[in-house]
């Protein structure tokens, strides 16, 4: 059987200026390098169409999510900094928060249909690469298990988020500026501070006769967790935060 090795000077991208706003996007294989195990030519195959989220045709005006998944309207990228100033494509962030507008039947734990606590109208954050992208009514959604929301947003600032589940919310310690020896230290050298207060507690895990244990660990109490854990967040006033699950926790301070 021919095989063909695909070179990244063999592809062109038209139009496509970065991958989070990428939909359909026709890409177009000029020529194939042949293997050292026999040549081959592929001269029918130009294009290959890539296509990140599903389109639902607009003949069906409801989607209903099943089991314990949502579906979450996306809240736009911001295309501007705070001072006004025009974003690029490729530096906008993938966003992690939007609304409810549908919600499953939730699912069984043990002998226990159990509702995951979200619902619709509830402005929520998930997990960063979490769900499955729809195109749905014209709009960008994502299905996405409860389990993969990290809380809800009760204002504007997620300083306020209510974590869910077995999630907590940490407001992250200030990195050092100095040195023992007292030398400032610049952005780049700083260490990412694993030390934080907790902030808000999420409702507990579930056991496996779907009763709600509650979290070992209280609003004021000062952890270690573990570096590269959870999600992390910038508040309005410029405090990071990090919401992760308890079990990143790895040592309580006092």
């Amino acid at each position: 059987m021919a095989t063909a090795r695909l070179t990244a000077s063999s592809i062109s991208v038209r139009n496509l200026r970065s991958v989070d706003e990428l939909r359909t996007s026709a890409v177009r294989i000029s020529s194939l390098a042949p293997s050292k195990q026999g040549g081959c030519s592929l001269r029918s195959f130009r294009y290959l169409i890539v296509k990140v989220a599903a389109t639902v045709a607009p003949k069906y005006t409801t989607l209903k999510p099943l089991g314990d998944r949502v579906l979450v309207k996306v809240k736009t990228a911001e295309e501007k900094t705070g001072g006004g100033i025009l974003l690029p494509a490729s530096t906008l962030k993938k966003p992690q928060g939007g609304e409810v507008v549908a919600v499953g039947e939730g699912k069984k734990t043990g002998k226990k249909k159990v509702d995951g606590g979200v619902k619709t109208g509830a402005q929520i954050v998930y997990l960063k690469y979490a769900g499955t992208e729809v195109e749905f009514s014209g709009s960008n959604h994502l299905i996405l298990k409860e389990d993969d929301i990290v809380g809800i947003l009760e204002t504007d600032d997620v300083k306020d988020m209510k974590p869910l589940n077995d999630r907590i919310l940490i407001k992250v310690a200030a990195a050092e500026e100095k040195t023992a020896g007292g030398l400032f230290l610049t952005d780049k050298v700083k260490e990412k501070p694993t030390i934080g207060t907790v902030v808000a507690v999420g409702p507990g895990h579930l056991d496996e006769e779907g009763n709600q244990q509650p979290l070992p660990i209280s609003v004021g109490t000062a952890v270690l967790f573990s570096k590269y854990s959870g999600n992390d967040f910038k508040s309005a006033d410029g405090s990071d935060y990090v919401a992760l699950r308890v079990s990143d926790v790895m040592a309580v301070l006092s």
